[in-house]
């Protein structure tokens, strides 16, 4: 009898062996890279007028996800048309050309809403995310599409570091330490990211956090904390952050950079207080009927650039990370037939492609040859999109662990 226990006993251990081991890696770290939990959080952003009942709100009603009765569609869409937003071959990439001193105005793009600024000789990192995989877990959740044009170590110093939100996607707890490592410039962040810092040992010296119509000015330039439409969240609470675009004004040039926001009339007014924008970086992927209010579309950018009273237009949030079920290249192809229309310049450079705002170059075609694995009809399977179910329930596990 005890043998027989003990043969059902180790089989029973060698079945659970495999999927035991997979949710114990899944779960490795999740209590960090969830950030900062909302009882934290709770101090810190109670005195904004954007914060009630517990979440901030956008000054538009703006719903986050699609409504209750067709969810199971959007899940059944995700399930079959996941692979859609993949690329049909390699993305080619540029190595960064970065010179010892900071140009007048310029930017290198280094994927997904991630750019170094230089702006009348000062140095800007925005949403920097050199992570292999958007997730709190490193098991589960999109992977990149492609490598990082740079080492993060490799970046020169910089001024400044802004955040606009705390998804994963645009704040990055690899790369967070790295740059704690191998830079002194403060991170700018909307209100409430600071504790997601300072829970990462960020010092308190290096965190400004800024309200909507905030301002710290660094290095000669005026960094403005802007409205955006759009949601936070790293946990199963949303809206325990702010979530927020900028505006970077130098003696001479202004930025704005939209980080990940639906339309909003805003913008408008954003460009007439703080405009107009020598350029602009303006997301333009992951749109869906079913988060239309939270993901701009690129004619929706293109609108906005006018809104702002753009000059040049540099499309961010998009050919990194597979996030949605467009085409890889549609939002580009979209961007630039919606620009003619209305006579924008575009510049769409290769990921690690630094650009002379000065002097844009003519748009040159890359992303045709990459194609979308759609298209190619190649069998792409998960290819890194995590399941969210299974993200779900690991974060309400993590829920329950001490210091979450």
């Amino acid at each position: 009898m005890p043998s027989t226990f003990l043969r059902r006993a180790a089989v029973t251990a060698a079945v659970l062996a495999g999927p035991v081991g997979w949710v114990t890696a899944a779960a490795w770290g999740l209590p960090t890279a969830l950030g900062a939990h909302r009882r934290r959080l709770r101090p810190v952003v109670a005195g904004s007028p954007h914060f009630s009942d517990g979440t901030f709100h956008n000054t538009l009603p703006t719903p986050a996800l699609a409504p209750a009765n067709t969810r199971d569609g959007l899940l059944r869409q995700w399930h079959e048309e996941r692979h859609v937003g993949l690329p049909g071959g390699p993305i080619p990439l540029a190595r960064p050309e970065l010179p010892a001193e900071a140009a007048e105005l310029a930017v290198t793009w280094f994927g997904h809403a991630s750019a170094l600024l230089e702006i009348d000789g000062r140095r800007v990192l925005v949403d920097p995310v050199w992570g292999y995989r958007v997730s709190p877990s490193p098991v589960f959740g999109p992977t990149r599409l492609h490598e990082p044009p740079l080492p993060v170590e490799d970046l020169p110093a910089v001024d400044a570091v802004l955040i606009s939100h705390d998804h994963y996607d645009h704040l990055d707890l690899p790369t967070v330490r790295a740059l704690l490592a191998t830079q002194t410039a403060p991170f700018v962040v909307p209100l409430g990211i600071g504790e997601h810092l300072r829970k990462w040992k960020v010092p308190e010296e290096r965190i400004v956090e800024l309200d909507w119509d905030g301002t710290h000015d660094v290095a000669g330039l005026t960094l403005t904390c802007t409205e955006a439409r759009h949601f936070s969240g790293r946990y199963l609470h949303r809206n325990t952050t702010l979530w927020a675009s900028w505006a970077i004004a130098g003696p001479r040039h202004r930025v704005y950079f939209g980080g990940d926001t639906g339309y909003t009339p805003a913008f408008a007014a954003i460009g007439a207080q703080h405009g107009p924008f020598d350029l602009t970086l303006l997301p333009i992927g992951a749109y869906n009927d079913a988060w239309h209010a939270i993901h701009m579309d690129p004619e929706e950018a293109v609108r906005a650039h006018g809104d702002l009273g753009g000059r040049v237009l540099l499309p961010i949030h998009w050919a990194t990370f597979n996030l949605a079920f467009h085409p890889w290249a549609e939002p580009v192809q979209r961007l630039l037939a919606a620009a003619r229309r209305r006579s924008v310049t575009v510049v769409v450079p290769q990921p690690g492609e630094r650009i002379d705002v000065l002097a844009p170059p003519p748009v040159r075609d890359w992303w045709t040859a990459v194609g979308s694995a759609a298209e190619s009809g190649q069998d792409v399977g998960a290819s890194g999109v995590g399941t969210s179910v299974l993200a779900r329930t690991l974060t309400r596990l993590t829920a329950l662990l001490p210091g979450a």
